[in-house]
């Protein structure tokens, strides 16, 4: 079995690099999980996972220089297979080859979760959230984000691609996040999994190169991850029509 999921956001600084990893570790309880930071023109997941030294990385892989198995790292209990942060390997990366990267890693994991850019204005962005299986879209409780948010479910949906469920981050104590969450599933697919207070913990983990869940297991926004993950359903696909969706799968053109 293995489904895809990616972990979107309509904006930059919803934590949705943080949030990818805290789901990843949260799952691994119960799956086999992979981490891909499709991120590749803003990639920083290697320094969530402690892979800042990592000598070969996704962009490797996409400008045609590794095999996948040479960007795989076992960190945390998961599968992480980082992007590099430079412009050069930017500019050699082919974003056409993610595809076959992930109908590769599919045959040997039940859960992959690819860490998407925040935006919607490039080839490059939007090809997690058109190949993935269903969407989670993390969310900051304002307007401007959740509105974001709605575009991202738009564009994943016109392309056949699900809502597995939206995910409230970096959630203050003078919001009343209840209200708002009812108010936005309204105009969502899916479920709110859960909402996740802002959180120094998560901050000092940043710092630190590690994820959240490693460094301050016990505190409450890992709870709150935990949470989100248990709410998560997973749907078993064939890992053999999963990679030949994907390999498959067609690239925008415009936006």
């Amino acid at each position: 079995m293995v489904e895809v999921f990616a972990v979107a956001s309509g904006k930059g600084g919803t934590g949705k690099t943080t949030s990818t990893v805290a789901l990843g570790m949260a799952l691994a309880d119960r799956y086999d999980v992979t981490v891909v930071d499709a991120d590749t023109g803003m990639a920083n997941l290697l320094f969530h996972a402690g892979l800042s030294e990592a000598e070969t990385t996704l962009h490797d892989v996409l400008a045609d220089d590794a095999a996948v198995s040479e960007a795989t790292y076992e960190r945390f209990g998961m599968t992480v297979v980082p992007c590099g942060t430079s412009l050069d390997g930017f500019r050699d990366a082919d974003p056409a080859r993610l595809r076959e990267v992930v109908a590769t890693l599919a045959a040997d994991t039940e859960v992959i979760l690819l860490d998407s850019p925040p935006a919607l204005d490039s080839r490059t962005a939007v090809l997690p959230v058109v190949m993935a299986d269903r969407i989670v879209v993390v969310l900051q409780p304002t307007i401007p984000a959740i509105s974001d948010g709605l575009k991202v479910q738009e564009y994943a949906t016109s392309y056949g691609t699900g809502v597995a469920g939206i995910l409230f981050n970096k959630v203050r104590e003078d919001e009343r996040i209840d209200d708002v969450a009812e108010k936005t599933e309204r105009y969502f697919e899916g479920p709110t999994l859960a909402a996740i207070p802002e959180s120094e913990r998560a901050r000092e983990a940043r710092r630190a190169g590690r994820p959240l869940l490693a460094h301050a297991s016990d505190c409450e926004a890992a709870a709150a991850y935990r949470q989100a993950a248990d709410a998560l359903s997973v749907r078993s696909g064939e890992s053999g029509d999963v990679a030949d969706r994907f390999r498959s799968a067609v690239i925008p053109e415009t936006l």
